[in-house]
């Protein structure tokens, strides 16, 4: 079984087992959580559409704990100015573990 979900702006596909990174940041000590914006449930020839959401369906997921993303540069100039700017960015995210899809 396979469910496709939204989560932080964009989508994902996910089955049982599948570890993922998403931007929401979680309280301290938090185990688990529900997820219930779920698009579209599928998997042996059962296929369940949402219009936009499943009714009643959700994702269960275990909370591994919190990761920053890769380091992005951005680099500001003006030419013949003399001016240079340099800032970095790390995201942060929550990684997360898919235990069970209840549709």
């Amino acid at each position: 079984m396979y469910a496709i979900i939204e989560e932080g702006g964009k989508q994902f596909k996910v089955t049982t087992g599948d570890t993922l990174l998403i931007d929401r940041k979680v309280e301290e000590g938090t185990k688990d959580l529900k997820l219930d914006r779920v698009l579209l449930v599928g998997g042996a020839g059962d296929v369940k559409v949402g219009q936009p959401l499943v009714a009643g369906a959700t994702v269960s997921v275990d909370v591994l704990g919190d990761i920053k993303g890769p380091k992005v540069i951005s680099f500001d100039y003006k030419r013949r100015k003399g001016y240079r700017n340099t800032k970095g960015h790390r995201q942060q995210y929550t990684k997360v573990k898919v235990t069970a899809i209840n549709a």
